[in-house]
């Protein structure tokens, strides 16, 4: 992510194939085919190996293929959010807030808020990434013309919970509103790592700079998560 494919086969002294979603989706089985041959072959992935189903399809379908699997674990930012101050044992279920568009618009990750902030608990909410992604025109047309990569920020993502908010129909309102508290986690693992903590309404109008970020909407704090946020 930060250092770039140059920096990482210096370290290594390896070549590197960077590949992307697309490949690792719908070619995967041509990596598994070095398996076959007796070769090692090294996937190297962002944050953690498991985070993503496809990643485990990979290792699950190499089992058949290798003789020894090895399996480094990385850091990602859901095992770094005990840096906000909140204690991670205090966290309900994660959710992912995609980018909304004019005709798609899902909102079941905030019902899976409510719920964790119904029983005090905090909620990580980790934010859209679209790279090499196509519009509906390309992708019916099948030409390989894709969009500008887009980072959702935390600002963009209140924009949407608050959305959310007054269309949700229940007692969400007393829940979540523009009063709430949110932690925002910006560029968290790199040297230009920033943690702000703000109320939902105030996010819309703020940039906190480029990516990547998270967001926390935070459930009930107890006396210990009080005084690690005054240090």
């Amino acid at each position: 992510m930060l250092g770039g494919k140059d920096k990482l086969q210096s370290f290594f002294e390896k070549d590197i194939v960077e590949v992307d979603r697309e490949t690792v989706e719908q070619q995967s089985a041509e990596i598994l085919d070095h398996l076959k041959n007796g070769e090692s072959v090294s996937f190297l992935v962002v944050g953690d190996p498991f985070g993503a189903t496809t990643h485990t399809d990979i290792i699950l379908r190499s089992l058949s293929k290798a003789n020894n699997i090895v399996i480094a674990n990385n850091a990602s930012i859901i095992n770094s959010i005990g840096i906000s101050g909140l204690k991670p044992s205090k966290f309900g279920g994660i959710v992912s807030i995609p980018f909304w568009s004019e005709s798609y618009k899902p909102s079941s990750f905030y019902s899976k808020i409510v719920a964790n902030c119904e029983i005090g608990l905090h909620t990580l909410c980790l934010l859209d990434i679209q790279v090499k992604e196509q519009s509906i025109e390309n992708l019916m047309k099948g030409r390989k013309i894709y969009e500008k990569p887009k980072f959702m920020s935390v600002s963009v993502a209140a924009q949407q919970l608050l959305s959310c908010q007054a269309n949700y129909c229940g007692e969400s309102h007393a829940l979540i509103n523009e009063d709430s508290v949110v932690v925002c986690l910006l560029r968290i693992g790199t040297e230009f790592e920033s943690i702000r903590v703000s109320k939902l309404g105030d996010l819309p109008s703020l940039d906190y700079g480029p990516p990547l970020h998270s967001l926390i909407i935070v459930g009930e704090i107890d006396e210990e998560e009080l005084l690690s946020n005054k240090i």
